[in-house]
């Protein structure tokens, strides 16, 4: 899972989505509407086809879903589920990008703490890395431990049990390669050191297929020891790459 900057409707998607959430707020009012119906009577309109795209654009050419960063990102995630949360149905915010097994596990799930605050990472709000961990025995994604609270993060733990990020074989294959791709890259720029901060930030975003430079540069990742080296022996590549992972 990486941070994910949210792109820019036009005008016409807006207004829309505008237009349709006061429609679904007066059917709501009058215990009229059916979420998925409203939601689908929609769906072949331009602009929600112009809200698709804009969600692929926001994940980059390979558009991969925005909660296990692996699969194809086909189809729009309502963040806070419609059914239960339709005044967030057509709201921007709420809508991210998944793949058909992420939207299958989540189905209807969507845990609260007693705040009302949800469980589960938001990549456009989070920072996933806050919360997860990767282990690249496995290649599993885990749960943060919090050494000041002495536990592992609720919110890490909950999107992982949701999302089985810990159980899915494939997904668990792909971020380990990942993980060996990015190392090498690391690691040549270490043993030659002939490359340009600006270079190196490029050679790593092509290689990062599954948004694992968020746990390099800000999870537990920074205390691997090519990435140790990076910053005590490099430290302008070191700033140049930090700079550049805001949103990765």
């Amino acid at each position: 899972m990486r941070r994910v900057q949210r792109g820019e409707l036009s005008a016409k998607a807006g207004n829309y989505l505008t237009r349709r959430q006061a429609a679904a707020n007066k059917k709501s009012a009058t215990k009229e509407l059916k979420a998925e119906d409203h939601w689908n009577s929609s769906r072949k309109n331009p602009s929600i086809k112009s809200v698709l795209a804009c969600l692929h654009t926001m994940m980059g050419a390979r558009q991969r879903c925005m909660y296990c960063v692996d699969s194809h990102g086909c189809d729009i995630e309502h963040f806070w589920p419609k059914a239960a949360f339709p005044a967030n149905m057509y709201r921007w915010e709420n809508l991210l990008l998944c793949c058909s097994e992420c939207g299958r596990f989540k189905g209807s799930q969507f845990p609260l703490t007693e705040a009302q605050q949800p469980l589960l990472i938001d990549p456009s709000i989070d920072e996933p890395w806050q919360f997860l961990d990767f282990d690249p025995t496995t290649g599993n994604i885990t749960a943060r431990y919090n050494v000041a609270a002495d536990d592992y993060e609720i919110k890490g733990e909950t999107t992982i049990e949701i999302f089985q990020l810990d159980r899915r074989e494939a997904l668990a294959a792909g971020y380990q390669k990942t993980y060996r791709d990015l190392h090498k890259v690391i690691k040549r720029f270490l043993e030659t050191a002939d490359t340009s901060p600006d270079t190196l930030v490029a050679e790593l975003i092509e290689h990062d297929d599954h948004g694992l430079l968020g746990w390099f540069f800000k999870g537990n990742g920074q205390t691997e020891a090519a990435l140790t080296q990076l910053q005590t022996d490099h430290a302008a590549a070191w700033k140049a790459c930090v700079e550049a992972f805001t949103f990765r």
